[in-house]
C-alpha cells in the first residue's frame, strides 16, 4: 500500500515494486500527484481518494486486504499558508493511515519526514539524529505531528528524514522551476542557500530495503552528507539544457523561513543499510531534464513563502 503513490517518490516506488511482480495499491487525491505517473502500470491498483477521509482510506485497504507494508508518502505541501489543509493531510491523514494499518493487521509502516523538522536555524551542522525537533513552518509542524503519531502507534516503523530528493516527476523545489523559466526564455535567479541533493532512484534503493527486506527501525537521515550551492544546481541545469546565459545570474538572499543549509548526518543509515547515493548531480539533473522535456511540467510547488 502506497499513500500518495501518484506523486514523485510514491510513483517511483510503485514502478519499482510492480516491475518486480509485487501487487501495489495506491491512494492519491492528485492534489500534487499526476495520473500520468501511474498510467498503464501493470500490477498497480489506483484508488482515487483523500487520506483525511476515513471512507476513502477504508476503500483503499479493502482493495488490497491486508498489505504486507504500508508506505506513507502522501503529504500536503503546495501552499505555505494552507495550515488547515496541512493539518488535515499530514496530521489527521496520518492518524487515519495508522489506524487503518493497525486494523488491517499490517505491522510495518514506512514514512517520509522533512528535514525541516529541525527548523530553519539548526543548532549544528551536520545535523545529528539527537538534534532537538523544532519545526517552524506549517508543513514541518504537521509532518512532525504525523511522524509522532507513527512513533506511538506500536507498529514496526521507519521514518526517513529526507534531504532534497530530485529527479523525473519532481515538481517542487528549484530544479523544475529552473527548467520552466529557462525553456520559456524567462530570467532566473538563485537563492543564497545550499542543499543536500539525493537522486530519486538512489532514494528508492534505500526505501526498497525498508519495504522488502524489513530493514531498519526508527528514524534515519536519507542524505548524502554533503551539500551544493543552489547556483551549482543551476549550472548543472544550464549544462543539461545546453544554455549559456548572457549575464551572471542574480543571487538573492534567502527568505526568513528558509534555511541556509540543512545538512543531515547520514551515519546511521550508512551503518545499518550500507547505503550511499550513487548518482552524480550532473547525471541526475540531466535525467530529470530529459523527463521534463518528454512529459512537461504544468505547475510547480513550494512549502516556502514567496521571496520578496
Amino acid at each position: 500500500m502506497i499513500t500518495g503513490g501518484g506523486g514523485f517518490i510514491g510513483s517511483h516506488l510503485a514502478d519499482r515494486l510492480a516491475a518486480s511482480d509485487h501487487e501495489v495499491v495506491v491512494i492519491d487525491n492528485f492534489a500534487t500527484g499526476r495520473r500520468s505517473n501511474l498510467d498503464g502500470r501493470h500490477g498497480v491498483t489506483l484508488v482515487e481518494g483523500d487520506i483525511a477521509d476515513t471512507d476513502d482510506i477504508d476503500a483503499a485497504f479493502s482493495a488490497i486486504g491486508a498489505p504486507d507494508v504500508v508506505v506513507h508518502a502522501a503529504a500536503s505541501y503546495k501552499d505555505p499558508a494552507a495550515w488547515v489543509e496541512d493539518v488535515r493531510t499530514n496530521a489527521i491523514g496520518t492518524a487515519n493511515v495508522v489506524r487503518a494499518t493497525q486494523a488491517a493487521g499490517c505491522e510495518r509502516i514506512v514514512y517520509f519526514q522533512t528535514a525541516l523538522c529541525y527548523g530553519t536555524r539548526p543548532l549544528e551542522q551536520p545535523i545529528t539524529l539527537s538534534h532537538p525537533i523544532r519545526p517552524d513552518s506549517s508543513y514541518a509542524i504537521s509532518k512532525t505531528a504525523g511522524e509522532q503519531y507513527i512513533e506511538m502507534s506500536g507498529l514496526d516503523w521507519v521514518s526517513f528524514r529526507l534531504a532534497n530528493a530530485y529527479g523525473p516527476r519532481n515538481i517542487s523545489g528549484p530544479l523544475p522551476t529552473f527548467f520552466q523559466r529557462l525553456t520559456a526564455g524567462k530570467p532566473v535567479f538563485v537563492m543564497d542557500t545550499r542543499r543536500d541533493f539525493v537522486f530519486v532512484e538512489d532514494l528508492i534503493d534505500l526505501v526498497w530495503q525498508a519495504v522488502l527486506d524489513g530493514k531498519g527501525q526508527g528514524t534515519y537521515h536519507a542524505s548524502s552528507g554533503s551539500d551544493y550551492a543552489i547556483k551549482e544546481l543551476l549550472d548543472a541545469t544550464l549544462g543539461a539544457l545546453d544554455i549559456q546565459l548572457d549575464e551572471e545570474v542574480e543571487v538573492r538572499p534567502r527568505s526568513e523561513d528558509d534555511a541556509y543549509t540543512i545538512l543531515l548526518d547520514p551515519t546511521r543509515v550508512q551503518d545499518e543499510f550500507g547505503w550511499r547515493p550513487q548518482t552524480p548531480l550532473e547525471e541526475g539533473v540531466k535525467r530529470a531534464i530529459d523527463s521534463y522535456r518528454d512529459h512537461g511540467i504544468a505547475e510547480t510547488f513550494t512549502h516556502l513563502k514567496a521571496p520578496t
